[in-house]
């Protein structure tokens, strides 16, 4: 191979590199969450560096998944999301289930949804292409995260302490999201801001 053959194959190689789009940065604890711009059950785009200034949870969720069910149909979900909310938080439920999949709604389903269940977020985004799942590398349902006022990341991980499907846990857990919005709003740092989180794995696009 002569000495002008080999620059150019190294030449090519670099400008592939170069021409790369630079990897997604992992959602971090403390460091700027992954911005977005989503439409939600309403066909209104919601974009979260648009919420800055303010408290933003996010909860990823499937109706059809016996863990998104026990907090549900408890009423847990929605007492934390309505607490949430009296502390002046933007709550964002999010839908990353493809078509076909479980979980998957269109947007007046997941009107109707929040309707029967007594829920309220803010807003309910649809993900079917699981953009904004895979940009938070969402998991599970429930996976829940906080971003605080100045758009950092502060809390991710799991709804609460007890890993099961099974509503009569609830009393004896500890809700890690209305722990850490309280101590937010002491302004005091997230004593646990990392938690491993369970339930039914996001049904994303195979």
């Amino acid at each position: 191979m002569t000495k002008r053959l080999k620059h150019s194959i190294a030449a090519a190689v670099a400008a592939v590199f170069l021409a790369a789009p630079a990897a997604a940065s992992a959602p971090e604890v403390g460091k700027t969450a992954p911005d977005f711009t989503g439409v939600d059950s309403n066909g209104a785009s919601v974009t979260l560096s648009a919420l800055r200034g303010k408290l933003v949870v996010l909860e990823w969720t499937n109706h059809g998944c016996p863990y998104v069910s026990k907090h549900y149909g408890a009423g847990n979900m929605q007492k934390t999301q309505k607490a949430a909310r009296a502390k002046g938080a933007v709550w964002l439920s999010i839908i990353s289930s493809a078509p076909g999949r479980q979980g998957h709604v269109d947007g007046a389903e997941a009107n109707r949804l929040s309707k029967t269940r007594g829920a309220a977020p803010s807003h309910v985004i649809l993900d079917p292409k699981g953009t904004i799942g895979r940009k938070y590398e969402a998991t599970n349902t429930p996976h829940m995260f906080i971003v605080g006022k100045d758009g950092a990341l502060l809390y991710m991980g799991a709804i609460d302490s007890i890993r099961s499907a099974n509503p009569a846990d609830i009393p004896r857990a500890k809700n890690y999201v209305t722990a850490a919005l309280n101590e937010i709003a002491a302004g005091r740092k997230v004593s646990e801001p990392v938690t491993r989180q369970y339930g039914c794995s996001v049904k994303y696009a195979y």
